[in-house]
Order: structure tokens, then sequence, then C-alpha cells
């Protein structure tokens, strides 16, 4: 590589201040040495200067300047030839005055430029390193001259200063082939610390933007780095580096010690379906866990996955399955059901019927228009056709669902309790919102109130505390979900013993046709709470 590399214009680097914090080093030993030596009156140590108190000025400015030069690399310098050329001036310039004080090369001083040149030769490029020797060599001659008015030196005295000069020289041309590897390996170095520091940047900028939710937790169940993406899902007010993530999500806690458990103990961990709720309230997060490293415990990678996308990648095999089953079954439910209409019609006009005859017909011809509206849905599923949004006040909806469902399920009507503190607007499609309630009062009733007279079910609406999405959900307190089948209950054709398995599975379905987002809680104190999150407002489509 060519001297060129360390051009004037070249700022200083790393390298450069280490040589030069060094030098520094040197230049404050050697005064207090010399100073010593001046002291001490033994034959072996002692160095009797030809100007006692010039030698002792020169030391002390030489270790003042010394402690400037330490001073000064706080200060912006601009050019490495500049930082190079200032220290080789105050080298030559104070040894030539010690050396010219303690009489001359013939005191054995001159020695003390080498190790001067030699660093600065390291860091200055072919044509700087030999100025830096010629600047020591200029001193060393020059103050010989000086020596020659002033004292009586001999001749040998100028031979010796020209081959301190020489020496000077030399130590400049052998240091140049090292000083030019040692320049080009710092470049290379600088090189590459620029390339990993690159590297790092857009490696944090890829983790921060990736769509998967990631994060590192340590052995102490500390956040150690969690993206963006994780963030949101946590939660931004407790999630963050060095946060523990029991404070975000206790829930995800339980499960990583599930997992490490299950690790050691050489087991699957914790289980494929295990998952908790994330922080908005609106989406259920399957975590999956990854060891860093052989330490146990030791720090965990763990990916969130939103099932809601999941489902939309599954969704479509799902929906064929209901399609198929669907275009079997319809033709053969649709005939019984709309000749049961037509028989509770034709009943409902003999003269003879009593009112309580009447009321029964009515609830005959309601219920078979329900069944109707049921498998037009499983239809319009399986069509893949979209729902038929409209505007529902939540107030005035839930009302007139309220007074439909306990009419023709014949259930107290003050048993199935409506409260809220807000009156909402929401967007779905009626018929399919219809049959969502209705299917969750309809289990609730079936599996939490059963034949308890004082057993209360609830229909709640209000907003989400975390984003403000408004939620319709159904309360009870049977004897809830438990754990372990918390998300499979919406897979289709899973029953715990009663019931088809197809009632949770439609409503999700019918749920997600809508934007909105189907989710189970267990109550506490006792008891299931199925949440149904509408879709954000401010993501309406204006028609």
């Amino acid at each position: 590589m060519p001297a060129s590399i360390a051009a004037p214009s070249v700022t200083p680097s790393d390298l450069v201040w280490r040589v030069i914090g060094l030098l520094n080093l040197y230049r404050l030993l050697v005064p207090l040495l010399l100073l010593t030596m001046q002291a001490l009156s033994g034959p072996a140590w002692s160095l009797v200067p030809t100007h006692p108190q010039l030698f002792v000025g020169a030391c002390v400015a030489y270790f003042t300047a010394a402690l400037l030069l330490i001073i000064a690399r706080r200060l912006e310098w601009s050019s490495l030839r500049i930082v190079a050329l200032v220290n080789a001036s105050v080298d030559a310039l104070a040894i030539a005055f010690i050396l010219y004080s303690a009489g001359g090369v013939a005191s054995g001083l001159g020695i003390l430029l080498v190790l001067p040149v030699f660093a600065l030769a390291v860091l200055a490029d072919r044509r700087d390193a030999f100025l830096i020797a010629a600047l020591a060599a200029i001193a060393v001659l020059t103050q010989q001259v000086f020596s020659g008015f002033t004292d009586a030196t001999p001749a040998t005295d100028y031979v010796t200063a020209g081959l301190i000069g020489v020496a000077l020289f030399g130590t400049s041309f052998v240091t140049w082939p090292v000083a030019n590897r040692l320049r080009e390996t710092d470049a290379l170095v600088r090189r590459r610390e620029l390339d990993l520091a690159n590297l790092a940047q857009l490696s944090q900028y890829i983790v921060q933007h990736l769509r998967e939710s990631i994060l590192v937790i340590d052995a102490q169940d500390r956040i150690r780095l969690i993206n963006e993406s994780a963030a949101e899902i946590l939660g931004d007010k407790s999630a963050f580096p060095d946060a523990l993530i029991g404070e975000a999500s206790p829930r995800l806690v339980f499960l990583l010690e599930s997992w490490r458990k299950g690790a050691v103990d050489g087991g699957l961990g914790s289980p494929a379906d295990a998952t908790f709720v994330a922080a908005d309230g609106s989406r259920v997060i399957r975590p999956h866990f990854a060891a860093l490293g052989s330490t146990s415990p030791g720090p965990v990678l763990v990916f969130l996955e939103d099932t809601s996308i999941l489902a939309e990648r599954v969704q479509q095999s799902k929906l064929a399955a209901l399609g198929r089953l669907s275009a079997s079954i319809a033709h053969e439910i649709r005939n019984p059901v709309g000749a049961m209409s037509h028989a509770g019609q034709l009943l409902a006009e003999s003269p003879s019927l009593t009112s309580d005859d009447r009321r029964l017909t009515d609830i005959i011809r309601a219920n078979a228009t329900r069944v109707s509206g049921i498998i037009d849905n499983v239809q319009r599923l399986s069509r893949r056709e979209p729902a038929r949004l409209e505007r529902l006040t939540l107030s005035a909806w839930t009302e007139e669902f309220h007074a439909e469902f306990c009419d023709i399920m014949q259930f107290p009507r003050v048993r199935l309790a409506v409260t809220s503190t807000v009156d909402l607007e929401v967007r779905a499609d009626p018929d399919q919102l219809r049959q969502i309630l209705w299917n969750l009062c309809e289990n609730a009733i079936k599996h939490a109130v059963r034949d308890d007279p004082a057993a209360t079910v609830e229909i709640r609406y209000g907003r989400m505390p975390a984003n403000a999405r408004p939620y319709l959900e159904v309360a009870d307190r049977g004897e809830g979900v438990k754990p372990e089948l918390a998300e499979r209950i919406f897979e289709p054709f899973f029953s715990s013993g009663r019931g088809t398995g197809l009632g949770l599975f439609l409503a999700r379905e019918l749920a997600q046709a809508n934007g909105a987002t189907l989710l189970y809680e267990a109550r506490v104190g006792g008891g299931s709470i199925f949440r149904l999150v509408f879709a954000d407002r401010r993501r309406w489509k204006v028609p």
C-alpha cells in the first residue's frame, strides 16, 4: 500500500492517541529520572551537568510540556501531520536544551531522542518521518555548535553528534516499513469497525421492523432485546429493555417457566396450545421459545405469534371443509325446516286455536326462521361472501336481542342481565351478530346456569381500556373452561361431551367475517367470559 495511506489530512485515530499516550508517559518519566540522577551522589548514577540551573529548568519545562500535551488530547485535532510535527518539535527542543545543559553529546543523553523519533515515525508517512528525524538531528547539531562556542569541546563531539543524526535517520528509515504495515492494519481495523457498526445498525433496524414479534429474555427474566411489534403486544409502558417480563405479562412468565421445566426434564415444555391475551385485550398470542447458548437457565429467544394471523392462513382450508359440510347438509335441513314453518303457518290460521296455542305457533315459526338464517350464514361463509355490515347502536340492538332471546328460550329476563356504562356504535352484520350472541348465551345457559334458579348470565358492552375498541361479552359464574382446553373450544367438532362442537367454531368464524375477534377469558372469582372485540372504528371503510 502506498505511503499516502497516512496522508496529512487524515484525522488521528485511536492507534495514534495510544502511541501519543505512551510517548507522554515517556516524557513524564525522563525528566524525573534525570533530576533523580542529578541528586544522587553515587559515582555510578550521578549526573553532573555543566549548566545546573538550565538543566533543572529544561527538565521542568519538558515535564510541563508533557502535561500540556496530555491536556491537549481533549482538543479536536484536524490533521495527523499537525499532531506528529507538534510532538516532534517539543521533543527536539526540550531534549536539545537538556543535552546542551548536561555538557553536549559527551553526556550520552542524545540517545533520548531515539524513542520519540521511532514513535512519531510510526505515525507519520515516509516524508514526514524523515522530516521528524531531520528536526531531531538539527537539534542535536545546533546544541553542539552552541556548546563549542561556550564550552571547550573536542572535535570528536561533532563526529558523535553527526553519528547521532545518522542513527536518528536510520531509525526513521528502519521504522517506516513497520509503520506502513501498522497503518495498513489500523486502516483495515477502522474499516472493519465501520462495517460492524453499519451491520449492527442494519441488524437493529431489521429486528425493530420485523413483522414477526421477537424478544430476548435473560436468566433473570429481564428483557434484553425487544422489537416494536413485541412491545406493542406486551404493552409499550411495561415492555422495554431491562424490564422484568413478569411486569409486562405474568402469563408469559408462567409459560416460559413451563417450557424451561420441560426442557430440563427432557419433555416438550409448555403445551402447543398455550396462549395468552395481548395487552390490548384484542388478540390471542402463542409464544415459541428457543434457548440461546448452552447454560441452564440461560437467555431465551421468544417468538410471539398472533393466532389471528395464523387463523387467516388456515381459514381457506377450514372454509373449504365447512363449504363441503354445509353443501351436504343444507338441503337436508332446509326441507324439514320449510315443512315445519309451513305447518306452523297453517296451524296459526285455525280459528279454534287459543291464545296459548298461537303463542306456541309463533315460537315454531320464529325458530324455523332462525334455523333458516343459520343455514344462510353457513352457506355465505362457505362461499366466502362478505358480511352485510351495518352501523348498529348496541343499546337498542341488545335490548331487542334480550327480549327475543328470553321469549323464544323461555328464560326469565331477570336472569339475563344487560349492563353497560356507555352507549356505543359498532359496524357488523345484524343477522350474524345475532347468531354469535345467541350461541354464547345459549352455551352459558346450558353449561353454566343449568337448573340453578339463582344463577344469572350477564350481557355487557363497553370499550377496551387499552385501545378503546368496543366490545360485547357474555359472562357467567359456571365451572369455566379448563386451561388446557381454553383454545381448543373454538376448533370445529371439539366438544367436552355436550353438543356438536360447531357453535363456538361458527361464532368465531362469523366474528372474523365481521372484522371482529372472539376471545375466551376465565372470569375472576370463577366462571367464563366470551368477549367479542369489534373492529376499530378508525379503520372502518367508507361505503
